[in-house]
This record gives C-alpha cells, structure tokens and sequence, in this order.
C-alpha cells in the first residue's frame, strides 16, 4: 500500500483502544483538543472520551482506520502511528453513534460541546465541492515521530483516494500553522482557514488526485 518500509494496515474494531492510544498521545497538547476541553483535572480522561468518539465515528460508520505496528501485529503495546479517513457525503450516522454522541457530550459538559460546535461552524465553509475522502486525523507516538511513520501513512492515504472510483482527491485540516509547509511538501494546498478564537485558527488543505 505505501513505497514506505513501514507497513500500513487497515485495522478494525478490536484496534479501537490501540488507536485511541496513539491519538490520545500525539494529540495531547492539540489546539483543537485544549481548546474545547480547556484544562481540568480530568483533562487525561475527558481527552480519551473525546477521541474514543471520534475513533468510533469511523468505526460506526464503515470507514476507515489505519496503523502502524512495530512487530507487526496492530495492537496497543505496539502500534506507532494511526490515521482515520472518512468518505464525506457516502454515509449517513446510524442510530448507535447518535447515542455515543449524546454519552460523549454528557460526560464533558455542555460548555466543551458548545466549543466544539462552534468549531465545526467555523470550518463549515471551508469544503470540498468534487467527490473526495478526509483525513480526520494522523498522528504517531513521539518514539516514533520522524522514523517515516507519518509519510507511511499519508502514503497509504492517498492510495486509498487513488483507488476509489468516486474520490478526486484527499482534504484534511490543520491547527498548527507549522504544519503547513509538511502538507505543502505532500501536495496539498490551502482552500480556506476561519479563526475560531483568539488562540485558535484552522486551515482547510486539499491534494487533487493524480490524473486516473
């Protein structure tokens, strides 16, 4: 799947806690993630519980999750990198993650959910107008960081879209302007950004599909 030496896998719903391991550890400090669960206490906690969601998401609706295991078997002692792609427009939320929503949201409070819809408003205009995939999100343990695992991934990813009859091409968003010029070098290019807050700006990106 990827000219990387690391192997991407697609992986399934017994990979959940391994994925929610390595996004919870890459994402610790995120914009997005500090931004809509602040800092309390629990901060390690309300963390899981929102990513554990957004895993789950893709495991509700049928897409996809990836990985990047050490010893070659995906599990969560060695498991270095892991991406969710979603297929906008192809699925419909089915009941059961309607009902982790409301779960999710009850457990952090009405105030992160409020900061979290205002988030998804203000990256709202920012879209795609062709049939494509998202990259909801990629990311690698900081053992990991810099031995290739990202670009395996990001590899793998746009052989996904490559494959797909129905995808032109991949988006993604970033809230750290220093990823940019990462995703610049991998073909992207900025479509939009909005200002969430003071403290928070996030940029839209899209890579076209080579000619099919």
């Amino acid at each position: 799947m990827s000219q990387s030496s690391h192997q991407v896998q697609t992986l399934g719903p017994d990979h959940v806690p391994a994925v929610v391991d390595v996004m919870c550890e890459s994402f610790f400090e995120y914009p997005v993630m500090r931004y809509v669960l602040g800092s309390p206490p629990d901060y390690e906690e309300q963390l899981r519980t929102m990513v554990t969601f957004f895993v789950m998401a893709r495991v509700h609706r049928g897409e996809t999750l990836l990985g990047v295991a050490d010893l070659g078997v995906a599990d969560a002692a060695n498991l270095s990198g892991a991406a969710l792609v979603s297929y906008p427009g192809r699925t419909e939320a089915p009941p059961a993650l309607s009902e982790l929503q409301e779960i999710t949201w009850g457990k952090l409070g009405s105030q992160a959910r409020s900061r979290y819809d205002a988030f998804g408003k203000a990256c709202g205009p920012i879209g795609v107008d062709v049939p494509h995939i998202h990259l909801n999100m990629i990311g690698a343990r900081r053992s990991a960081q810099g031995k290739g695992v990202g670009r395996a991934l990001m590899e793998a990813v746009h052989h996904i879209s490559q494959s797909d009859e129905q995808s032109q091409g991949v988006s993604l968003s970033t809230e750290r302007e220093q990823n940019l010029p990462l995703y610049a070098h991998f073909g992207y290019k900025i479509i939009g950004s909005a200002t969430v807050s003071p403290q928070l700006t996030t940029w839209g990106l899209y890579r076209p599909d080579p000619a099919k």
